[in-house]
Order: structure tokens, then sequence, then C-alpha cells
């Protein structure tokens, strides 16, 4: 018997249930409201409906599928559509993202090509810095104000921990090229035991009006600073281990939070302690703004200098070598050794990394 032999009119298909076919087509949400994103956890977004506002409202939402894989990070602003009542169980959708007048990032290093995004539209760093328990660290804090200079954010350095040291090294070290300082000291009466922070109303009165990010180790006394502006933030506090000298990361999310009676509108982001704060992200030609004082002595140099160490005729050099007294020596020498350790780093000549100091 002679077998059958099959064609494609002998197939059956079986009928889909199609799809619609995708458009690049957005909705334009003109009942989208204003927001600003207060905290992120876990794909969750807090904002805060008319912020400061009449209408003032907390909302939980997520992000809209077509904002992709950018990134919403705390001082935000942005659109969000859907149920804004705020109350439990409901959900919003953040469907657009506001230009961004400024951008705090890091990277795990200088050489680590991801940018991680910090905060957006902050007007000011504060560089929290203990002055004892832990030492202080003055290649952090260059590193910080790089960051800043390059997000175009003000600095502003909050010692803390004054009644263990004297701030005035560091304040005769940064004050000079256009770092504000605060310093703050716990002091406590002798008679009803209350401990206050002396120094936090010039602190509030330097972040009046703005948003301002905090950033620093752990264990400097950045959670405590918070508590005391914001008595309801309740934020975490740690101690420093005896051994390591390094304090344990109380803060787990970034999360803006209002300062109360500040007589304008005051807003401070709080942000996870960190261990180090690459700059792969900043123009190793542009670093040098950041160090004013030895932005300014660079205007001497023969054209073409790079400002490492093997430079020949290197103006910063002679500023080093050129001062009244030891002491002038011994700080300007330390300035230039942290710009030049920071300069290699960022070019990524081996042996010199400087992410932790």
């Amino acid at each position: 018997m002679a077998q059958r032999r099959y064609d494609e009119r002998d197939v059956r298909i079986r009928p889909g249930r199609g799809s619609r076919p995708r458009t690049k087509q957005r909705p334009e949400h003109a009942d989208a409201l204003s927001a600003m994103v207060v905290a992120v956890d876990r794909g969750r977004y807090t904002v805060l409906v008319d912020p400061g506002g009449p209408d003032e409202t907390r909302v939980l939402a997520m992000k809209a599928r077509e904002l992709g894989r950018e990134r919403v990070v705390p001082g935000d602003r942005v659109d969000v559509v859907g149920d804004t009542t705020g109350e439990d169980g409901t959900l919003a959708r953040i469907v657009r993202i506001g230009e961004r007048r400024t951008v705090l990032r890091r990277t795990a290093d200088d050489t680590d090509p991801v940018e991680r995004v910090i905060v957006a539209n902050a007007d000011r760093l504060v560089v929290v810095t203990a002055l004892a328990d832990p030492e202080p660290r003055t290649r952090m804090i260059d590193r910080c104000v790089a960051a800043a200079d390059d997000a175009g954010m003000e600095v502003l350095l909050a010692l803390t921990k004054a009644d263990l040291a004297d701030p005035a090294e560091l304040t005769a070290l940064y004050a000079p090229i256009g770092v504000e300082v605060v310093a703050t000291r716990r002091v406590t009466d002798p008679v009803t035991g209350t401990t206050t922070i002396e120094g936090l109303d010039a602190l509030r009165d330097a972040l009046r009006g703005e948003i301002s990010v905090l950033v620093g180790h752990s264990g400097v006394g950045k959670s405590t600073l918070v508590n005391a502006l914001v008595p309801d933030a309740r934020r975490a506090t740690g101690v420093v281990n005896d051994v390591t000298g390094r304090g344990r990361h109380t803060s787990t999310s970034a999360v803006a939070l209002e300062v109360p009676d500040a007589g304008a509108p005051t807003w401070v982001i709080d942000t996870p302690g960190v261990r180090s704060f690459g700059l792969a992200h900043v123009d190793p030609a542009h670093l040098l703004h950041a160090f004013a004082d030895l932005d300014e002595v660079a205007r001497e140099c023969p054209r073409g200098c790079t400002h490492l160490g093997d430079a020949p005729d290197c103006a910063l050099d002679e500023w080093v070598a050129d001062a009244a007294d030891d002491a002038t020596r011994a700080a300007r020498a330390a300035r230039l050794d942290s710009f030049r350790r920071l300069l290699v780093s960022r070019l990524g000549t081996a042996d010199a990394d400087d992410t932790r100091p």
C-alpha cells in the first residue's frame, strides 16, 4: 500500500488569541499631579503630593513601565497618576521624572563605569565628619567636595564631637577655600542630666530654605544630627567599634525629611553611611576646580602642566616650599598630596586607589 504524502494543506493552524499592536505613543497623563520623592524602598516610592501646600498628601507609588530602568531617587520631582488619596492599600504610579537641577553621584571606585545617583535637586552637600572617634579623614572630605563641585552644589562641613577634639585645625583648612564649617558638641546639664547639641542652631540657620543631603562615614554622628533637626525622624544611631575605629551602618536607605520650625521650607536627606566615594564620573581635568586654593595657585603653572608629582616647574610645589612656617608648609603639603592622590587614582595609575582614606 502506497504511503500518503502530506503537504502544507494538511497542516491545521490553531487560531491564536492575537495581540494588540504595539505603539510608541504614550498617554499624556494630563491629569498627573506633581510630587516630591522622599523615600525609596525596594521598588516602592513614598512621595509627597503638593509638598508644603494645603493639600500635601503622603502617597505610596510604583514606577510606571514606560520609565524603563530610569532611576527615581529622593529629591526627584515627579508626576503621579492613579490613586493619590494616600489611604492604606492604595498605590499610585510615577509616570514622569522632572528635569533635575542637580544630581549627586558616586561610583564604587575611581574606575567603576556604573554611576550611582544618590539624590536629585539638592542645593547643598553636608559632609558630616567626627573630630574624634572615629578620626577625621580629610581625603574623604576632599572627595565629597569634588563630587559636590561636579554636581553644582554648595558644600558645608559639619564637624561633630567637638567636645572630644578641637575643630580649629579642620576649620582653618577648609574655611579659607569657601567651605562653610559648623562645629557641634554634646553638652550635658550637670543638674538635670539632659543632653543637648551645641551648634545645632547654627547648622539649622545654614540649611534654612534649602534641600541638603548629609553624607559621611558610619559612626560620625550623622543620624544624631538628623534626629536633633527633625525630632520625629527616629533615625537609628550606632556606636563606633573599639577595634576597627569604624561605625556600623544605621541608616539603610536615603530619606528626605522636612525640618520643622525652620522659618522657610527646609529639607535634609539622610543617606546610609559610606566607606568609599568613587569619582569615576568626574572628569580628571575638572578635579582641580574643587580644590579652590590649589586652583588659584595652578594658574601660574606652565602650559600643559599635569600637576602630578613629576611635573617640572609646577607652581603647586613652589607654593608648598614658599610657606611662611612649618605648620603652614605641612598643611599645604597635605592639601597637595590629597589632590595628587585623587588625580592619580582618577587617571587609573597603578597603586593609586584612594577611595577609602
